[in-house]
């Protein structure tokens, strides 16, 4: 059957699953659901949810969609739009309030994406892509697939904290919230830049991760996640087995959140080694440059990289701490031997709160940039002259990729505790990272509701 038409369906089907208690349930009150106070589009079940709560039992069927519109620029200038979302159905248990097991909890969370990127055809050459995604929701395979399936047990009053079973690094490690919709200002940033071992959301792999907390501001964690490619796709997006590993992913990561001022921080410092072979970006088992001889590109038995983050609240709102300005960053630095990208960097200011008549709406900008590794634009420009090629129009020619800079302005209409609206003007200097690619202005719109 036919892909397009079961994906939608099995994406409705979740939708069913989490709604049917609603429909079936006598005590559902119907003047809670769509109550702009309510946590939950569905209300609180007549207290049933509130209930269940406090027994331990959180159920979450979320939704985010994401739209955008080439107004203007990029590769392909014929204006149109597109439209791409997940749902998020999952559950978590205080397995101690459940079980009796002493700090304890477990999670599970199947996810379903669907729909089509504005970046792949419109805002980059297709021949490079572009290195960000102007819709975030989009990738890692349009299906339902596990993300999430753990337990975590804490011991030694809290300070020793461990988590096992199937997730992904970006969750604990060099993560990052998700209120911009451009990628690259979006998450955990190493998982974009080298996404072929570090597995952002929505992909979950089998993992261990154990943190300990020193002191009430300051922890440290070491994790192994299981990297193992076959998982990426659709046919193995419920795969427990581990045939197919090539290595393992370790990554460290100490986590600072103090209090400056009185207010809120957060400082990570990281860095990740993966075990598996990675191939060099430019040389050949000989030494020589693979794209000319043509022989196998050169094997490293191993590659890295590493992070900073800093989240900080600057200011607050005529003494509202709920309210007012917050700063962000995000840098990522990978193997230069062996990654397409070998560097990133963005900077985000949002403000929340900005008008006493909307205290819950916010306001965003950021900047992000995306460098090439300069042995990925030698080894195209070598490509191009060994072909004799120089025409950019010309099908042979390799487009030769630099640096993509990613801005985004967006406000964020808080309609409801459980939606929020965010609008957003995005503009793309150099897609792909590739100068004869005219800028790129794209219309957005990013729904985020929680059922």
């Amino acid at each position: 059957m036919d892909n397009r038409i079961t994906r939608p369906r099995l994406a409705c089907q979740l939708l069913a699953v989490a709604s049917l208690g609603l429909c079936a349930s006598n005590s559902f009150a119907a003047e809670e659901a769509f109550s702009a106070d309510s946590k939950w589009m569905f209300g609180d079940w007549g207290g049933t949810r509130t209930e269940l709560l406090e027994k331990g039992y959180d159920f979450t069927l979320d939704y985010v969609g994401e739209m955008g519109s080439n107004l203007q620029g990029g590769y392909n200038k014929n204006t149109t739009a597109r439209y791409s979302d997940q749902y998020g159905l999952g559950v978590k248990m205080d397995l101690e309030k459940i079980l009796g097991w002493k700090d304890t909890e477990f999670k599970a969370m199947i996810t379903a994406r669907q729909g089509n990127n504005i970046s792949n055809d419109r805002i980059g050459d297709p021949r490079v892509g572009t290195l960000s995604s102007s819709q975030e929701v989009w990738g890692r395979g349009q299906t339902v697939r596990l993300t999430q399936l753990w337990i975590k047990q804490k011991y030694f009053d809290g300070k020793l904290d461990v988590k096992a079973g199937y997730f992904g690094e970006g969750e604990d490690f060099n993560s990052f919230p998700c209120d911009f919709q451009s990628l690259s200002l979006c998450g955990s940033q190493v998982g974009d830049y080298d996404g072929g071992v570090w597995y952002n959301w929505p992909v979950s792999v089998a993992a261990l991760r154990v943190k300990y907390n020193i002191t009430p501001e300051f922890y440290a964690q070491i994790g192994a996640y299981n990297m193992n490619p076959s998982q990426l796709e659709s046919g193995n997006a419920f795969k427990l087995s581990g045939s197919g590993t090539k290595g393992t992913v370790l990554p460290v990561e100490l986590v600072w959140s103090p209090k400056v001022n009185g207010l809120p921080g957060e400082y990570r410092v990281g860095y990740y080694k993966s075990t598996a072979d990675a191939d060099d970006v430019r040389k050949d088992v000989n030494g020589q440059d693979a794209v000319i001889t043509g022989n196998a590109f050169r094997s490293h038995d191993s590659k890295y990289g590493y992070w900073l983050v800093v989240q900080q609240q600057l200011t607050t709102h005529n003494g509202d701490a709920s309210r007012g300005l917050h700063f962000s960053a995000n840098a990522t630095f990978h193997d230069k031997d062996t990654n397409m990208i070998d560097n990133y960097q963005s900077l985000m200011l949002v403000y929340k709160g900005p008008f006493d008549s909307r205290p819950k709406d916010d306001i965003g900008i950021g900047v992000a940039r995306i460098h090439v590794n300069d042995d990925v634009t030698k080894g195209e420009r070598l490509l191009n002259a060994y072909n004799d090629v120089s025409n950019y129009d010309n099908p042979l020619y390799q487009p030769v990729q630099h640096t993509e800079y990613d801005i985004e302005v967006n406000y964020g209409f808080h309609v409801t505790n459980w939606l929020t609206l965010r609008p957003n003007l995005q503009y793309i200097k150099h897609p792909g990272g590739v100068t004869q690619v005219e800028n790129a202005l794209v219309g957005g719109l990013k729904i985020q509701a929680a059922f």
